[in-house]
């Protein structure tokens, strides 16, 4: 029998569809169903790499791993990575198809989509007892709905019962839910069976006239009303740089001091999220120069477009910051398009990057990269020291050492080198995403700082970053069951849960 299909929609972007999905894979994974995420088409700066080297967007790997199953590029067969101005990388199953133009996207490649993703929702059918379909923001945008291919059309292609969420944090919540349903056709306001009322902070009991009013003008029942809650779960686009954990801390609030500068196309910025954790570490984002400071630990980041965003940092001055930075002895942290920023030449011959230029580094490593055309995605381990670490690669170039000043920063499993890192330590270059999520190397990695300051270390013994994106998932699932009508949504998908 082909699966049975939920669909989480959203009355605009950034309500929370991704978190209730990751919940409901929880959710229906701990009640003995086999769950699939799926997402049609995704438009994300951060992204997830399978574990045969496929490309999909964070949000589908994170809640593969919710719902207890391995990540496919089923699950999001389309993903589009912003590049430059309304150009952006199109990604089909995976691997790189062509960088392309919104208009170009609309007018050629969306008919060409469908039975990419047909396919996929039909394998994923076969499969597992529930797909969790999400949404792209908002399924009533009208000048968008005839080639819209990650919304109702998608409902209509699975069968799905749609949920639409609303965030009532923004405001509005009653006129969003009632204008989104109004610009529906009716096919597709007959596929709306509950409503979710998102991110709710105070008083419950104050909303219960307006719930009774939305039930009794549209006949669609309010399923939950999910209070706010931060959870330690990845994010996937760039509205999470606005997020609140990224503060201005006062002069000599924290013991330690970690910048990240927000480059104008940055990518995988979550590599940062786990200093979030670390106790006395303050973690701020930096858009000019005036911000910098003198940080203790300074992260270049990685970048959809190097070439630009190194020509954007030397019109903003970061360049003879950075270097007075290294002179101070603030530790330097490169990854991927960060690290090849970090070198001394770029060479674009293939015209990859741009127009075919080369481009001065910013000199702090001695390497060149030389952008070529076949990207490599792929899950990667590696040994520094005595430790393990892993992680994952997504990159265009190829950099090499140009002088034994510097050592490789990892030897890693597959026999190749990783990376570069100066002599005194202070310069540290890698193509390796996910490295702060090895979580005893971030504490090391405070430590040295710390110690450095005259500070007393931290003890090692750390959760894992495994241990602790479970502990999130069944928090993140207990809060969202708690506060949702589960017994309501199994039956509207039809399914009987025993025990």
């Amino acid at each position: 029998m082909p699966a049975k299909s939920i669909m989480i929609q959203g009355t605009a972007s950034d309500v929370g569809k991704s978190m209730i999905c990751t919940a409901l894979c929880r959710i229906f994974s701990d009640d003995g169903l086999k769950v699939v995420p799926f997402k049609s088409q995704n438009m994300a700066l951060n992204s997830f790499v399978t574990e045969d080297g496929g490309e999909i967007g964070r949000a589908q790997g994170v809640q593969a791993e919710a719902a207890r199953v391995v990540a496919t590029t089923h699950m999001n067969p389309i993903l589009l990575k912003p590049k430059q101005d309304m150009v952006s990388e199109v990604i089909v199953h995976g691997k790189h198809f062509l960088n392309m133009d919104a208009k170009s996207y609309r007018n050629q490649f969306v008919q060409q989509a469908m039975p990419i993703v047909e396919e996929s929702v039909r394998t994923l059918q076969n499969t597992y007892d529930v797909i969790v379909l999400e949404g792209a923001g908002s399924p009533a945008e009208i000048n968008l709905k005839d080639r819209d291919i990650a919304n109702m059309r998608m409902a209509h292609l699975a069968d799905a019962a749609v949920v639409l969420v609303a965030d009532i944090d923004r405001g509005g919540v009653f006129a969003s839910i009632i204008g989104t349903l109004a610009l529906l056709d009716d096919a597709e306001r007959a596929r709306v069976k509950g409503l979710i009322i998102n991110k709710f902070r105070g008083m419950r009991e104050l909303l219960d006239d307006g719930i009774e009013w939305v039930e009794r003008e549209t006949g669609i029942p309010v399923l939950g009303v999910v209070p706010y809650v931060d959870v330690n779960i990845e994010a996937e686009d760039s509205l999470a740089l606005s997020a609140l954990r990224f503060k201005k801390p006062k002069p000599g609030e924290f013991s330690v001091d970690v910048a990240m500068i927000r480059l104008p196309r940055i990518s995988n910025f979550t590599d940062v999220d786990p200093f979030f954790d670390e106790p006395e570490v303050g973690v701020r984002l930096i858009g000019n120069v005036a911000e910098l400071g003198t940080p203790d630990l300074l992260i270049v980041p990685g970048t959809k477009s190097t070439m630009d965003d190194l020509a954007w940092l030397k019109a903003q001055g970061f360049a003879q910051a950075i270097a007075s930075l290294r002179a101070r002895g603030t530790k330097i942290i490169g990854i991927c398009g960060g690290f090849q920023m970090l070198g001394e030449v770029l060479l674009d011959p293939e015209a990859v990057e741009g127009n075919g230029d080369s481009a001065h580094g910013l000199g702090l490593l001695p390497i060149e990269t030389v952008f070529v055309g076949d990207k490599k995605t792929v899950q990667m381990s590696g040994v520094r020291g005595n430790d393990t670490l892993t992680g994952y690669e997504i990159h265009l170039g190829r950099t090499n050492i140009l002088r034994d000043e510097v050592s490789p920063f990892l030897q890693l499993a597959d026999g190749r080198v990783d990376g570069a890192v100066s002599a005194d330590e202070q310069v540290i270059g890698t193509y390796f995403h996910g490295l702060f999520h090895n979580r005893t190397f971030t504490r090391q990695l405070v430590n040295e700082i710390r110690q450095s300051k005259g500070l007393a270390p931290l003890p090692l013994e750390v959760k894992s970053d495994a241990e602790r994106r479970e502990d999130a998932y069944n928090m993140l699932a207990s809060h969202v069951r708690a506060n949702l009508n589960m017994e309501k949504i199994y039956e509207m998908l039809k399914i009987e849960v025993h025990g």
